[in-house]
């Protein structure tokens, strides 16, 4: 027990933080309100984190880099909110100075949790509901998770594109559907084969009704997860720098295969206008160093230069295009050279003759 001036921890209790992740009216707010009503029904202090109730509405709808970085933040400021919850929960209603979201939301959200019984070590639930497209985003929960030695599990709701744009448009404030077809290209769904920390995770398919026993699924990997708390990593030294590599690696590998088609396309360019078989060699010659160059300095940047960042806390795709821009700029430049050159040899040519 707490003595006096001594923050309450729930920690000491069994507590678990489940992420729902899947696309804008997959289901994910209806099954999470199931959820937490049978946990609830089975004496476990369950409450939603509604990120859409939390975050103020003009972040979700960020274009500018400046305006990404400030949705970012909220999403942070969520994760600051329930962490202050845990350390000390007397003083959960209070927002952290600076915290950006929504206070009367988060107050709703904290209320929602029953009071245990004197002495009860009920377990503790956080449904935390939001689309989660990337895995970096359900990562920070899941690093959250581990600092605290909680439960952490995954559940992918999914659902038909067609059905979530139907459903979105009956909403009164609905996601425009660009938004929603861009983020189905984009959603990187959990796999536990791949990442580890993802183990705990199931898929249920909302695309029409939830049963009891997707219900029943989700309870019992909460139920797994709250049995198997996470462990604090006190020195993962060679796992970052494992991570470093293999995040170095992908984003290297997919702008090689980038790079690779804007060569290809560069070549055919020059051949279609003509360019004579000695400047096609030159020309050939250039891109390829041009592209070892270029690939040795993203390596060098994401190894040396770049804050540190596991494969995936990266957004990979977003990485490798703003790389591959760069490097289409060199190849315009060198093509340039090559045309301008076989311009004068054709202008030359036409003198002598």
């Amino acid at each position: 027990m707490a003595t006096d001036g001594e923050p309450e921890c729930v920690h000491r209790t069994r507590a678990c933080l489940c992420v729902l992740c899947g696309l804008p009216a997959a289901g994910k707010s209806s099954l999470s309100r199931t959820v937490c009503l049978s946990a609830s029904r089975s004496g476990w202090r369950a409450a939603v984190v509604h990120y859409d109730e939390l975050i103020p509405d003009q972040a979700f709808h960020a274009r500018e880099p400046e305006e990404q970085t400030e949705w970012k933040l909220h999403r942070h400021a969520v994760l600051q909110c329930i962490e202050e919850f845990l350390k000390n929960p007397k003083m959960s209603l209070e927002l952290p100075g600076g915290c950006t979201i929504e206070g009367a939301a988060w107050e709703r959200c904290i209320r929602s949790l029953p009071d245990p019984p004197l002495g009860d070590q009920a377990p503790l639930l956080f449904l935390l509901d939001d689309n989660f497209y990337y895995p970096s985003m359900r990562y920070e929960v899941y690093q959250l998770a581990r600092k605290y030695s909680l439960g952490f599990c995954q559940v992918h709701v999914e659902c038909r594109l067609e059905s979530c744009i139907s459903r979105n448009n009956n909403r009164p404030h609905p996601v425009p559907t660009e938004v929603i077809v861009a983020m189905e290209k984009r959603l990187v769904r959990p796999n536990p084969r791949k990442n580890q920390w993802e183990a705990k995770s199931v898929s249920v398919n909302a695309t029409d009704d939830v049963s009891e026993c997707d219900v029943q699924n989700v309870l019992e990997l909460i139920g797994s997860a709250l049995s198997d708390p996470l462990s604090p990593v006190e020195d993962d030294t060679e796992q970052k720098e494992a991570d470093r590599q293999k995040c170095a690696a992908s984003v290297v590998h997919q702008a090689d295969q980038a790079c690779r088609r804007l060569v290809s396309e560069a070549m055919k360019k020059a051949r279609d206008n003509g360019v004579s078989s000695e400047h096609m060699r030159s020309l050939a010659a250039q891109l390829n160093q041009s592209k070892v160059q270029f690939l040795q300095n993203v390596r060098k940047h994401f190894l040396q230069e770049a804050p540190f960042i596991r494969e995936e806390d990266a957004d990979v795709e977003h990485a490798v295009k703003r790389a591959v821009g760069l490097f289409d700029r060199d190849i315009e430049e060198i093509l340039s050279g090559i045309m301008t050159v076989k311009d004068q040899s054709g202008m030359a040519t036409q003198f002598h003759q």
